[in-house]
């Protein structure tokens, strides 16, 4: 049995884990490839016109693998484990899918209002027709995978915050960051012009939080604004050099955090620049965006 995985959008919520679960499961994993100009192209064809361009990507995921599998996964988030909600778009994606390609969707309501993640994924197991012990077991490994990547990333994190390079904080949703084709390579761009990029998703975040800024109820919001926090709390702070914030067109939850995102950076004097991207974004126009920021600082 092969189970497919869109390479896009809620992949990016935990990347690694879910491979790790069905894997360990017994199943084979086929995961869409990296994001190119084909899978956006059929993206774009299928997508609503008022769809964010991330959303778009996803389809052109969801239709790359299309009958090249038995089971396409497209799990429906709706609250994390701190009752917060996920992109109010997130909670449709099943039944859109199911509309969009042929193969089955395997799906399954993620709300921890409800239940436990750790029940839910028995839940899936069990459509799979897996025993307990296979699914406690594959649960097992795939989060403990998943705390040794966390690790990893917090000691990465601070070898990045020591570096004596500018250092620029990239701030967006998951699936805007590590998806290069997305972001335009903006990593690489800025690691060109001699910057140390970190992603605001590397950030760990303290025990002792004390939030300085409104109560939001999405997931995202929440976790990027802790971040923000952590990092301009950090010690070496003074090593920031700027911030810039990747949005996609169209994401209507952006256009609100945007405000408190850019306020957070300038109230420690920290430049910030805002980009927007979608399909029609140039590489060129980027480019000169980055090279005219980085002369700024």
């Amino acid at each position: 049995m092969t189970i497919g995985i869109p390479r896009a959008l809620i992949y990016w919520k935990r990347p690694g884990f879910w491979e790790s679960f069905f894997e360990n499961l017994g199943c084979k994993v086929l995961l869409s490839p990296k994001t190119n100009k084909e899978i956006v192209e059929k993206g774009v064809k299928a997508a609503d016109p008022e769809t964010c361009f991330s959303f778009k990507v996803f389809w052109g995921h969801l239709l790359w693998l299309d009958e090249k599998c038995d089971f396409v996964f497209v799990p429906c988030l709706k609250t994390n484990k701190e009752k917060l909600e996920y992109c109010p778009k997130f909670f449709g994606l099943p039944d859109l899918a199911k509309i969009l390609v042929k193969t089955p969707i395997l799906t399954e309501v993620f709300d921890a209002r409800k239940e436990k993640f750790e029940k839910t994924l028995k839940k899936i197991g069990k459509k799979l027709n897996k025993s307990q012990t296979k699914i406690q077991e594959a649960i097992k490994i795939a989060l403990f995978k998943e705390k040794e990547k966390k690790e990893k990333q917090k000691k990465d994190f601070l070898e990045k915050i020591e570096s004596t390079k500018p250092k620029i904080v990239l701030v967006s949703h998951q699936y805007n960051l590590y998806d290069d084709y997305v972001n335009l390579r903006t990593k690489e761009k800025l690691e060109k012009l001699g910057a140390e990029v970190i992603f605001i998703d590397e950030v760990p975040i303290g025990e002792a939080r004390n939030e300085i800024y409104p109560k939001f109820h999405w997931e995202f919001a929440k976790e990027i604004m802790e971040k923000i926090q952590a990092i301009l709390n950090y010690p070496a702070v003074c090593g920031i050099a700027g911030a810039i914030e990747i949005s996609s067109f169209q994401c209507g939850c952006d256009a609100v955090l945007k405000e408190f995102v850019e306020k957070a950076f300038k109230n420690s004097k920290i430049p910030f620049l805002y980009l927007i991207i979608d399909e029609q974004t140039g590489e060129a126009g980027l480019q000169t965006r980055l090279e005219a920021f980085m002369d700024t600082l």
